[in-house]
């Protein structure tokens, strides 16, 4: 009996970890147990997915099953790309140069900054009074 050929890789973006399985298959993208289109509303975080697959013209070729964690759905989109771009890269590593030059490799690594004592947020400061 033949064994399932599988490759798994992880992406981040902000507060969100995303794991991502490619499967040989027809290029459904299941996130959560749910079909991508249902999962993500905003049409920017579905392109924004589907382009290292479109970049490596393997759209067509494999299915992604992905399980997102924390987070909002800009982040959440974020690191399911920067998972698929590290699972094709365990597909075939001529892919590198490609993913590389468009950035998807690269952990975005801006994070919301700390809130600090004294102020309301991070740099918002309580309204000034003269009297």
């Amino acid at each position: 009996m033949a064994e399932k050929v599988s490759y798994c890789a992880t992406g981040k973006r902000k507060e969100s970890t995303a794991r991502v399985r490619l499967v040989p298959g027809t290029g459904k993208i299941l996130v959560n147990n749910r079909d991508m289109n249902e999962y993500f509303k905003r049409d920017t975080a579905k392109t924004m997915i589907v382009e290292p697959l479109k970049l490596t013209s393997t759209e067509s070729v494999y299915d992604v099953i992905a399980l997102i964690e924390g987070g909002g759905t800009s982040g959440q989109a974020g690191a399911l790309r920067h998972g698929i771009s590290k699972a094709l890269l365990e597909v075939n590593s001529e892919f590198r140069l490609i993913l590389k030059r468009e950035g998807f490799l690269t952990r975005d690594s801006r994070i919301k900054e700390r809130k600090k004592y004294g102020l309301r947020k991070a740099r918002k400061k309580p309204q000034f009074s003269k009297r």
